[in-house]
């Protein structure tokens, strides 16, 4: 399970990290009135400012393994670490919750096995927990940052030798708003590309990266909407770790 969970955060941060969005590159002006005067460094630095000091906001990204294994989120997350959406891992889906410092997962007998396959008792474990909410306390270090929005805005400034090189592309639409691109290649031969909202606050839009290794891609939207998942009810919700527990001594 600690391996889904790991991919799960992965996905989310792959194409912002990539980017090392806190600066960049390049003088020449932004073709646009919204950025007039700005230079690329100054436009991502505003990007990441505004996308962390946003409320909430909804992520749904894809990442290729180097194995070849593709993993998918689409989750909503707030500044109080609420969060509510899917994972797929290798084929397997998943559903997630995160409420009241507590993690819960739903998926079915296939996501299940996958998950815990190298898991002593696995095999007497998967029965009870497939389309159940499955539940992992906050002091799980695998799961603490699966779902907190700054960690995951955090991690867009984490190397700066990824700062430098970004160039302007001009203007596009993402969803519907109008958006500056900005790209670069990548050491592996790719593209890295990021496009910042041209109108109202200057959020990261999506971030993406074709060719290379790992080409991933994560769009951001629904910023400032509220993120209110529900709390699974007990006759739906087993415990992970007393079922492990109990499979080992049985």
């Amino acid at each position: 399970m600690a391996h889904s969970r790991r991919a799960m955060a992965l996905t989310v941060v792959a194409g912002v990290a990539a980017l090392g969005l806190g600066g960049c590159g390049g003088d020449k002006e932004a073709p646009d009135d919204a950025f007039a005067g700005k230079s690329a460094d100054r436009i991502a630095a505003d990007a990441v400012r505004a996308t962390r000091q946003a409320d909430s906001m909804h992520v749904k990204g894809t990442t290729r393994q180097e194995s070849g294994g593709e993993v998918a989120v689409d989750l909503a997350v707030d500044r109080r670490k609420n969060c509510e959406g899917t994972v797929t891992v290798a084929g397997t889906r998943a559903d997630v919750r995160h409420l009241d410092g507590t993690l819960y997962l739903r998926g079915d007998r296939k996501y299940w096995q996958a998950a815990l396959k190298r898991q002593p008792g696995a095999d007497k474990v998967v029965p009870k927990l497939e389309d159940k909410w499955v539940k992992t306390p906050a002091s799980d270090a695998m799961t603490k940052n699966l779902c907190d929005k700054q960690s995951l805005v955090a991690s867009m400034d984490e190397d700066k030798s990824q700062r430098r090189g970004l160039k302007k592309s001009g203007t596009t639409s993402v969803d519907g708003t109008k958006a500056l691109k900005l790209t670069k290649r990548s050491a592996e031969g790719g593209t890295l590309s990021l496009y910042v909202a041209a109108e109202g606050e200057p959020y990261v839009l999506r971030t993406t990266e074709s060719g290379g290794r790992s080409p991933n891609s994560a769009t951001f939207s629904d910023y400032g909407k509220a993120v209110r998942p529900e709390k699974p009810s007990p006759d739906e919700t087993v415990d992970l770790g007393a079922l492990a527990a109990g499979a080992r001594g049985a």
